[in-house]
């Protein structure tokens, strides 16, 4: 049973009715017990729940990455937290319990600049996946100078493999070097652009699965 200190103005300890109050480095609080939720997995709980727990997957090896990749969206959040939002109402596929993220819907970097034209990626060697594209320099905000985002997903091991200062927009190619053990294996490859001075972002183009050489 809970009590009140000092009188009717004074600070509550414990539990009064469905009022609970404490106290934290000094200060009196009081806070509403939350009502017992007689069912607390509805169907539209589990759906929920296993759309985030798919997006969380998806994203959590990316977590640097978007770092600068959602930059321009985290307002009054984390770049992670936008990045989760935006895929979670937008990446999803698929009907419960086998929701999945679709990734030619999905974004690793959100933002107004110009994005990547007629993107492509393949492994031509060895531990290596190359990513090329045309260099569109001029074309809406783009800029020769802007600098690849590129990102490369294992989703086999839950990993990633990424770069957030890959090659100007002009050079139209960028090779990324990925471990030994990934030879065999599938990593979804995802091309934006950030602008030289940071400021600006391009929405993330999907490029493909690609098996490593």
């Amino acid at each position: 049973m809970g009590k009140i200190n000092q009188g009717i103005l004074g600070g509550v300890s414990g539990q009064v009715g469905n009022v609970i109050g404490g106290t934290w480095k000094g200060i009196d609080y009081l806070r509403i017990k939350p009502s017992s939720v007689a069912n607390p997995r509805t169907e539209g709980q589990v759906d929920q729940r296993s759309k985030f727990s798919t997006v969380l997957k998806f994203l959590q090896p990316m977590t640097d990455f978007l770092r600068v990749g959602f930059k321009q969206y985290a307002n009054k959040m984390t770049q992670f937290n936008a990045a989760m939002s935006y895929n979670l109402n937008n990446a999803i596929t698929g009907a419960y319990p086998n929701f999945m993220v679709d990734y030619a819907s999905a974004l690793v970097s959100r933002g107004n600049l110009t994005g990547a034209a007629n993107g492509a990626a393949s492994s031509p060697s060895a531990g290596n996946v190359e990513a090329t594209w045309t260099d569109n320099s001029g074309s809406g905000s783009a800029l020769a100078t802007d600098k690849a985002l590129i990102a490369l997903l294992n989703t086999t091991r839950g990993e990633a493999v990424f770069t957030t200062a890959g090659p100007a927009r002009s050079v139209g190619t960028a090779t990324i070097p990925v471990p030994s053990e990934y030879s065999g294996e599938d990593v979804e490859v995802f091309l934006g652009f950030v602008s030289e001075s940071g400021t600006k972002v391009a929405n993330s183009v999907y490029l493909g699965s690609v098996t490593v050489a």
